[in-house]
């Protein structure tokens, strides 16, 4: 899976921003207020739409007047990603998923929803699910039939605020919309609280790290007794990126409860995670987040500069764009920041940056401008340009 492409109408400041030629590892960068948490929110209202409802995605954000762009009420909310998936007999097609969501009678329902591509070698893209308000049409790609011969099912969904993603992507005959459950389904959009993660929660499985970090101490367990093998890895770069921290263990802390204990090496015995500095779980954690044996196909990251060292910034900053790298078709990263320590270790390629205009968001990409590329390429850092202004708009200045 690759997102090629998002583009968002009307929600709340993205009044219209299309972000194109996305790479495996994407940066944004932009002033307080210019859109970074809100794009990367779009992300989470898809999952909180499929996993629960239009309505109960809409609410959770205050409702659709709050959530619609100022001056467009009355008009939907519509998000497009152009993304690249693989069918099972080899096939990999590049399929656009539409998704509108709007009020009918003051009930929040799905306008429209489409997924659709192009059969063969070209033409017109043909609409594999259709749908409007509850009611529509969904058809198997069968590669043995002519676009013609292809049978197109009538269904009605429960509600018309439910997707038609939700209802037929159980069905394997769907293919593209499956997968494309599947895959939106195990987006991760963190929220990473330090103070979470120093929790000693009760013992349990834990095959991932969740978006608080509050289930770290057993994730840590699940990949120090399933994953020897991962977790010795973890245990080196986390001593290679915070000198110092000689050993990390998780344990039983005897009344059903799992600690993490981290050792320095001038120490024979460690300390638990409530005593450590913050700057050293919260590297613990995204290290251990990019070692998930089963990755998530997307990961979301806001700020993760916040509590780290500068130092650590351009080396937390190459482990993104390794773990992209690594995961190529398997795993995407998105990261905002504030940090010219973390931007000095982004390629031009893989940033972008927003700026506001009259209360609106738009984006640009940093290779798409002729004077940046000009000036990386004699040496400079896209950090040091970035303090500079040179990124036109992404600061308060």
């Amino acid at each position: 899976m690759r997102i090629h492409s998002v583009r968002v109408r009307n929600f709340k400041s993205l009044r219209d921003v299309h972000m194109r030629d996305i790479p495996n590892f994407a940066v944004l960068i932009g002033a307080n207020g210019t859109g970074k948490s809100t794009f990367i929110d779009v992300f989470g209202f898809l999952r909180d739409c499929l996993s629960g409802n239009a309505r109960t995605a809409v609410h959770k954000r205050a409702g659709f007047a709050q959530l619609v762009s100022r001056g467009r009420e009355g008009e939907d909310i519509a998000i497009e990603l152009k993304l690249d998936l693989a069918f099972a007999d080899g096939r990999e097609r590049r399929v656009t998923y539409l998704l509108e969501i709007g009020e009918r009678d003051r009930r929040v329902v799905v306008k429209r929803e489409q997924l659709r591509w192009t059969r063969g070698g070209g033409g017109k893209p043909f609409n594999f699910l259709d749908f409007a308000e509850g009611r529509g049409s969904a058809v198997e790609d069968r590669p043995d039939l002519q676009e013609t011969a292809l049978r197109r099912e009538e269904v009605l969904l429960d509600a018309p605020e439910i997707l038609a993603l939700k209802a037929l992507g159980q069905l394997k005959r769907f293919e593209a919309a499956s997968q494309l459950r599947e895959l939106i389904e195990g987006w991760q959009v963190s929220d990473f609280r330090i103070d979470k993660a120093r929790m000693e929660p009760d013992a349990g499985p834990a095959e991932h790290l969740n978006e608080d970090g509050s289930n770290l101490a057993l994730y840590a367990q699940f990949l120090h007794e399933e994953h020897p093998a991962l977790f010795s890895d973890l245990l080196r770069r986390m001593a290679d990126r915070v000198p110092g921290v000689a050993e990390v263990t998780p344990e039983d802390t005897g009344d059903g409860r799992i600690a993490l204990r981290f050792r320095d090496a001038a120490f024979r015995k460690g300390f638990l995670a409530r005593y450590v500095s913050d700057g050293t779980i919260k590297m613990f954690a995204y290290l251990a987040l990019l070692s998930d044996p089963a990755p998530h196909p997307l990961l979301c990251i806001e700020e993760p500069e916040n509590q780290l060292y500068p130092n650590l910034l351009p080396i937390l900053a190459e482990e993104f764009a390794a773990y992209a790298r690594r995961r190529r078709d398997h795993a995407q990263v998105f990261v905002t920041t504030h940090s010219p320590d973390f931007l000095a270790a982004v390629p031009l390629e893989s940033i972008y940056w927003l700026r506001k205009h009259e209360g609106f968001s738009s984006i640009a990409r940093g290779a798409d401008d002729r004077q940046l590329r000009a000036l990386v390429a004699e040496g400079d850092q896209p950090g040091w340009l970035w303090r500079q202004g040179l990124f036109r708009g992404a600061d308060p200045a």
